[in-house]
């Protein structure tokens, strides 16, 4: 008899469903944000230092990102001209690190030519940034990846560009510039343009205009088009809560149009929310301040969990599979700053993992890399961290072996479970010894909760085991007591079947 025959029909009905998501790349993918800058030191420093003429600054790769001064004729901070080497090439060097820790995806921030380290201010969209180098590296790379069975995607800045920007320069100069289309200009202006959030670097980019966005996304040779077909497989879009749902509709369907099962999620600060289909997922940066106030103490675990469940239901479990779970990137103090007690920040990673979603990992987390907020959050890798005797990344290591030795957490269905201390969910496909449970407790004390599971094929008096500690919790009429260390959180699973001798499994299958 197959083991299928014993399956409920609850479970054949749902099969289908798990088999697609299995198939689609973006469902519950690890991601891996990379700032090209500084994620690996160069081959040769030297040959490049003409590439970065003054007030740009070239730093040794131990140097830590600092703040300087405003420069105040160029509109930009000091630490936004402060450059550490890296490229496109010295990124092709560490892809044996990104496949050890379990990377699916790479994402990079923008690579773009323009004048800053982090190039959120674009020249030209078409070309590579010459200090990363040039537009046939990037399609090396995404050969690489592909190779190795990983993903690669940009950062798409199209909300806004950098006022050094030539057609920016053009239309400011002149009434009649056939880029005057694409800014906001006039009098009713302070500085005679729009800024965003009124920065002078930034000038706004009218997308109203159907030509813009012509060549941003809707023509054949557009920036959107153009870059998946050179081997790109998406687009992180930037401050995607200011483009709207209307025109980030568009890009998405032309991105999808030009490469089936492309991967378009949008930075939303905002509830996540009817983001989709306007998105195929948003960064979860929602679900990320739930668990920190959590454990931070500020939300009783049993709340968090409710308010995750209210999210989940109203995004749509599919658009949360394939939204990015954050716990820190560019923008946010990273996790070892905001969390600096262990053991909240190792759970803190442990629902990074379990959560559903596709965990978005910043550069130097794999090792918790310290840091406050930009532009501490933006120093050089620490490669002198990623060894095995390092406790913060052998931790990484093993979450990662566990996610990806498990299904229900890589693309399984969401249930919440009814407590009142801890966070207590459950994720679970059609087969019932792929479910997790996942409990964790914020508090500086145990805490010993009864739980109802939630799962008809957990059987009675048939153990769970931690998956982190290898202790053993027995269900009894669908009821787990258990007792949840301070600041830690527990995995339990189903036991695997011993040939044999005799399991409650035999035909729930």
């Amino acid at each position: 008899m197959d083991d299928r025959d014993w399956s409920s029909e609850h479970d054949r009905a749902r099969a289908p469903v798990y088999a697609e998501r299995e198939a689609d790349w973006r469902v519950g993918a690890v991601v891996y944000q990379a700032m090209v800058d500084r994620f690996a030191p160069p081959a040769d420093l030297e040959s490049k230092r003409h590439l970065y003429p003054a007030p740009k600054r070239l730093m040794e790769w131990r140097e830590p990102a600092r703040a300087r001064e405003r420069l105040v004729e160029l509109g930009v901070w000091g630490h936004e001209v402060d450059f550490w080497g890296g490229d496109i090439a010295s990124v092709r060097t560490r892809l044996d690190h990104l496949a050890r820790i379990g990377v699916d995806v790479l994402y990079l921030n923008p690579i773009h030519e323009a004048f800053t380290n982090h190039k959120y201010d674009a020249l030209d969209y078409a070309a590579v940034s010459p200090e990363f180098g040039t537009r046939e590296d990037v399609k090396g790379l995404a050969s690489d990846l592909h190779r190795r069975g990983m993903r690669l995607m940009l950062d798409g800045v199209f909300n806004h560009m950098g006022r050094n920007a030539p057609i920016f320069v053009d239309a400011v100069r002149s009434p009649t510039s056939p880029w005057r289309d694409w800014f906001f200009i006039g009098p009713e202006f302070e500085r005679g343009y729009l800024g965003w959030w009124n920065i002078a670097n930034l000038p706004e980019v009218r997308l109203e205009s159907p030509l813009v966005r012509s060549r941003l996304w809707g023509d054949g040779d557009s920036v959107v088009r153009g870059w998946l077909r050179d081997g790109v497989d998406g687009w992180r879009l930037d401050v995607a809560y200011d483009i709207g749902f209307a025109f980030l509709k568009e890009l998405t369907d032309a991105a999808h149009e030009e490469k089936p099962g492309s991967w378009v999620v949008g930075e939303v600060w905002n509830y996540p929310e009817e983001w989709t289909p306007a998105l195929d997922g948003v960064m979860n940066f929602h679900a990320r301040e739930i668990v920190l106030r959590f454990l931070d103490g500020q939300i009783p675990g049993g709340r968090a969990g409710r308010m995750l469940d209210a999210m989940i239901r109203d995004a749509g479990i599919e658009a949360t599979l394939r939204s990015w779970i954050v716990m820190d990137n560019h923008d946010t103090a990273r996790l070892a700053h905001r969390l600096p007690d262990p053991d909240r920040r190792r759970t803190a990673r442990v629902l990074q993992m379990t959560l559903p979603g596709a965990p978005c990992v910043y550069y130097g987390s794999e090792v918790e890399m310290d840091g406050g907020d930009d532009p501490g959050n933006r120093s050089p890798m620490r490669w002198d961290l990623v060894a095995d005797d390092n406790p913060d990344f052998a931790w990484f290591l093993r979450l990662v072996s566990i996610r990806r030795a498990s299904r229900a957490l890589r693309l399984g269905d969401w249930r919440v479970l009814d407590s009142d201390r801890l966070l207590a969910f459950l994720r679970r496909t059609e087969r019932w010894s792929e479910t997790v449970v996942v409990l964790a407790n914020a508090l500086d004390d145990p805490v010993r909760e009864c739980v109802a599971v939630r799962d008809s094929k957990l059987m009675n008096y048939a153990p769970l085991v931690d998956a982190l500690s290898g202790g053993k919790v027995v269900v009894n009429a669908g009821l787990i007591e258990v007792t949840v260390p301070a600041r830690s959180v527990m995995l339990l699973r189903p036991p695997a079947d011993e040939p044999g001798r005799y399991s409650p499994y035999e035909r729930v299958r």
